[in-house]
């Protein structure tokens, strides 16, 4: 069943696109909530002489997307999580997370234009910020431990080599001896 989309929908499509989904999530879904429309001969028609009256405002949001996408392009995140001693996380990092974080830096940013898989282990992930759908911007998020358990090993690892310094002394005395 061909849809055309009246809104962005992340993962399906972007406003005005003709998309083919599954008829049930069409009739039941997409239409009753007035995010599409059936695609027929006369919508397309009508859909057509829309675009080409707005080619200038769609222009102009392609525009400012590119500013924004401009003001964070080479914004890096650092999230604090807490990490059990293996480096599991207590729950996630989503986009939640990466939304907050760019409104601390002073980036607005609505999280639903923000994907992501779910960070659920201390690394590096990609989050992607979709301003418009020709302007999508990569941010890297590293999701770090909050309560560090790497100081606590190292803190640990003196102890445990002097026990075994101990012992070779004690044996170098023996075949002194």
């Amino acid at each position: 069943m061909e849809i055309i989309l009246k809104e962005d929908i992340i993962g399906l499509g972007f406003k005005n696109d003709i998309v083919n989904v599954k008829s049930g999530y069409g009739r039941n879904y997409l239409i009753p909530q007035g995010k599409g429309v059936i695609a027929s001969e006369s919508a397309k028609k009508v859909l057509a002489e829309n675009l080409k009256q707005q080619a200038h405002k769609l222009a102009a949001l392609k525009a400012e997307a590119e500013k924004k996408a401009e003001a964070i392009k080479d914004v890096a995140l650092c999230i604090a999580a807490k990490v059990s001693a293996t480096g599991q996380l207590y729950g996630s990092v989503g986009v939640n997370q990466v939304a907050e974080e760019l409104k601390k830096l002073g980036h607005e940013i609505d999280r639903k234009i923000v994907t992501m898989k779910d960070a659920k282990l201390v690394g590096d992930y990609v989050a992607l910020v979709h301003f418009h759908k020709e302007v999508i911007v990569e941010i890297p998020v590293k999701v770090v431990a909050e309560n560090a358990p790497v100081e606590e090993k190292k803190e640990e690892a003196p102890v445990a080599e002097a026990p075994v310094e101990a012992p070779v002394q004690e044996e170098a005395a023996a075949v002194e001896e």
